[in-house]
């Protein structure tokens, strides 16, 4: 999360927004090191601060929520 990030409270404002495996192939595989097997249509759940950058990539939104309040965020949805 940026320093620069809006506090609400005790949490910090985040976004879940949704990607295609395609749009985000190349970061999957440089983070992995390795090739994963999402097919390009599929759709991943980014979780962005603020400013809009990138914190980590989840397969289900459910879960991207959920990191997000369990890391005292208070996550929104982006459409």
């Amino acid at each position: 999360m940026t320093t620069a990030a809006f506090e609400n409270g005790d949490r910090r404002v985040c976004y879940v927004r949704e990607v295609l495996a395609k749009d985000v192939r190349e970061d999957i595989e440089a983070e992995l090191d390795a090739d994963h097997d999402f097919e390009d249509d599929s759709i991943l759940w980014a979780l962005c601060a603020d400013d809009g950058s990138r914190i980590a990539l989840m397969s289900d939104r459910d879960i991207a929520f959920a990191a997000a309040r369990q890391h005292e965020m208070m996550p929104h949805s982006v459409h």
